[in-house]
């Protein structure tokens, strides 16, 4: 019979092998889009039928809002070392709000993907995402910080 302090080293130990394995074969590392270019490569990779327009990068650039045709937005979207697509309509969307510091937060009804903050650089590349997702149309809609 192992005792308590040896199976507790035991554990703490394979934990963090297997933590060093998956961070040393590329499990933690994280990507970008370098821009727009990349944006719409990506997006065509899931939606080659698609004519993409006006592409928008966040501020850090892990995600790309690009205009569609018939009140569409296509998503980019960066989830650790791979990219999330999506194309959606303000029918799908819950919640939309663009705050003063040009973060937009939104969410939507689908479960598989909620949404998230997205941060944008300046107010007119905010504005130009938010206006197709709002769901009510409102011409501007913000608030204080």
């Amino acid at each position: 019979m192992i005792s308590l302090p040896v199976l507790v080293v035991m554990v703490v130990v394979g934990i963090s092998m297997a933590v060093a394995a998956v961070h040393f074969t590329g499990g933690s590392r994280t990507t970008r889009l370098a821009d727009a270019r990349q944006a719409l490569d990506r997006f065509a990779v899931d939606f080659p039928d698609l004519r993409p327009g006006t592409v928008q990068l966040t501020g850090n650039g892990d995600t790309a809002f690009i205009e569609l045709a018939d009140g569409h937005t296509g998503i980019v979207h960066a989830i650790g070392d791979r990219f999330l697509t999506r194309v959606v309509t303000p029918a799908e969307i819950e919640f939309v709000k663009l705050d003063s510091n040009n973060v937009l937060t939104l969410r939507f009804r689908d479960f598989t993907w909620r949404g998230g903050r997205f941060a944008f650089t300046d107010a007119v590349t905010a504005h130009a995402v938010f206006q197709p997702l709002d769901p009510n149309k409102q011409s501007v809609r913000q608030e204080a910080a």
